[in-house]
């Protein structure tokens, strides 16, 4: 009874709380779950940790958008919260085995684009730094690669500023916050594509793009179109995905970008996902690859979390993240803070002064 508890007590805060401003539909239907013995203890048929709103809602989503919870798929697009949390009971009550076969199959995917608005200028400074023509994009947590398309894209800043390609299906935006303007260089061209992921997302594959989209509320209906035209975006031009550890695929990765390219290596709120040690030991993967060529970092994590970034005295619980770029050359390694964001790319702070704009 205490675990019930507890998990209607998870359910009821996802409901009021998390999903209150974000998501009216799954507002309604958590809260509904919350209250339902029956859908609880379905829900109690997963591992423990795979019993999180997030999972079980994507997991319901999922079958909805494969045709196999027909009244739920009808409710969501229809916007209907109550017929929704109805429909989600009784899915979760007729096919819980399927639910938690999903729910225990599949990773939670957060594919927040807003990223390429932090990479693309990031990106750009260091190729300038180290007087690059052409560069190769190894992405580090990378998912469904969607990172990598970041100079397909086009993105507009609240200062009026604008990168990349104002003709792109898909555009972004993000606000900058005080008054250093960023470097508006462009990038010099991509040359090679690769993400490394333990269970890397390919968007050309069905069942991985149903997935993708699952994990989007569907009332959220600015964010499901973004998806699409981000995921046909790069359906156009698939990355070469690696799956494995970072830290032993890395030379891998390294191997596949050709020898007059420099390597930019990124990472967005991936690392705090790796213990200390692996962080440790990626760093010393990058020295590796930098005996024989330069290699470039580019990262967007928590304060703290990026060995080698300065964290300029901000303290770890500050609520942003810094945008850190290491240049490592041989034995030299030249590694700074080089701007923070908020909200995974929403918000911008530029930091570097020798921007040479």
């Amino acid at each position: 009874m205490g675990r019930a508890r507890t998990l209607a007590q998870a359910y009821r805060h996802f409901g009021e709380v998390d999903a209150a401003e974000t998501s009216p539909l799954y507002a309604r239907v958590a809260v509904a779950l919350s209250e339902s013995d029956e859908a609880l203890r379905a829900i109690e048929a997963a591992p423990a940790r795979k019993r999180h709103p997030t999972v079980i809602l994507a997991a319901l989503h999922d079958l909805a958008l494969a045709g196999r919870a027909p009244a739920l798929a009808a409710a969501y697009a229809a916007a209907d919260g109550d017929a929704a949390a109805g429909a989600a009971i009784d899915t979760l009550q007729r096919m819980t085995d399927s639910v938690v076969a999903i729910a225990v199959h599949r990773k939670v995917r957060s594919n927040e684009t807003g990223r390429c608005a932090v990479l693309y200028p990031a990106i750009a400074e260091a190729a300038r730094r180290v007087g690059a023509n052409a560069i190769g994009m190894i992405d580090v947590g990378c998912s469904a690669g969607l990172n990598l398309n970041v100079d397909r894209v086009g993105i507009t800043y609240s200062n009026g500023q604008s990168l990349g390609d104002p003709s792109s299906p898909v555009q972004l935006s993000s606000s900058i916050v005080g008054d250093r303007p960023i470097p508006t260089r462009a990038m010099p061209e991509v040359v090679a594509r690769v993400g490394i992921d333990l269970d890397p997302v390919d968007v050309t594959d069905a069942d991985d793009a149903r997935w993708l989209r699952a994990c989007l509320w569907p009332d959220q209906q600015e964010r499901v179109a973004r998806l699409e035209a981000e995921m046909a975006l790069a359906a156009t031009d698939p990355p070469l995905l690696l799956q494995g550890d970072a830290v032993e695929v890395l030379p891998d990765a390294f191997a596949h970008v050709p020898a007059d390219a420099l390597p930019v290596v990124t990472t967005t709120w991936a690392l705090s996902q790796f213990p200390l040690e692996s962080r440790l030991r990626f760093l010393h993967r990058l020295d590796e690859a930098a005996a024989g060529r330069a290699v470039a970092w580019v990262s967007a994590e928590g304060v703290g979390v990026a060995p080698a970034i300065p964290t300029l005295g901000d303290r770890r619980a500050s609520g942003h993240s810094m945008i850190g770029l290491a240049v490592l050359d041989g034995s030299a390694q030249h590694a700074e803070a080089i701007g923070r964001c908020w909200s995974q790319g929403r918000m911008l702070a530029w930091l570097a002064r020798d921007t040479a704009r």
